[in-house]
């Protein structure tokens, strides 16, 4: 998945003569705690409710606030991992899309994110989920690989996150096609390897709620 799959088109921009008010109505109206601002195609940055209250002036127009997130950008061909880390680094839960001349070319809300990564074929075929712990030194998926297809099974999607507990060290999260776990895990520490999460799927939740939480579980967040 790619940015330009991604924009939210239901979400529109605010400009700068806009006041503050209509910034909050939009905000609940959307359902978003922050929304861009945008003049002539150019992202200004972000506001958001926290600011308008620090300000406590809900006539100001926007032209008048400190933004947020200027910088908080993706082109229309980034993909979905680094609109992630984008959001990630700046603590917002949308980011804005650009086109080919650095104009703005809407939003992607995080949560837009989420739904559709659930939606993918990793995270709908069953299987079941090993959380590994070692450290980056030591990290090979072509070792663990091999080691989970010895068992008759496949990795179908993994994820490695650092530790934040415990620097040096990593968090991989895999997520096989088999609900039977016993076996795999039995292989992995036998060859050294600590796990420290393991969850067995018994069936594929349709419903949006449940695709979100086992989004948030496969994420280890």
């Amino acid at each position: 998945m790619i940015a330009e799959e991604l924009i939210n088109h239901m979400i529109p921009p605010l400009k700068t003569s806009d006041d503050a008010q209509k910034a909050i109505v939009w905000m609940e109206e959307f359902r978003c705690p922050h929304l861009p601002v945008v003049e002539n195609g150019e992202l200004l940055g972000f506001i958001s409710e926290e600011i308008i209250l620090e300000a406590n002036d809900i006539e100001r127009p926007l032209a008048n606030f400190p933004l947020a997130g200027k910088t908080c950008t993706v082109q229309l061909h980034s993909h979905f991992y680094d609109i992630l880390k984008i959001a990630g680094d700046h603590k917002l839960q949308m980011v804005a899309v650009l086109n080919e001349e650095q104009k703005y070319a809407g939003v992607i809300t995080v949560q837009d994110i989420m739904i559709s990564f659930a939606q993918t074929a990793s995270v709908q075929m069953p299987g079941g989920i090993i959380v590994l712990s070692m450290d980056l030194i030591d990290y090979s998926l072509a070792e663990i690989s091999r080691y989970v297809e010895e068992n008759n099974a496949k990795i179908i999607s993994s994820l490695m996150i650092e530790d934040p507990m415990d620097k040096g060290k990593i968090k991989v999260t895999l997520k096989i096609n088999q609900v039977e776990l016993n076996r795999i895990v039995a292989t992995l520490e036998r060859f050294g390897y600590r796990i420290i999460g393991r969850y067995q799927e018994t069936r594929v939740d349709t419903g949006e709620k449940d695709k979100i939480d086992m989004l948030l579980r496969y994420l280890d967040i």
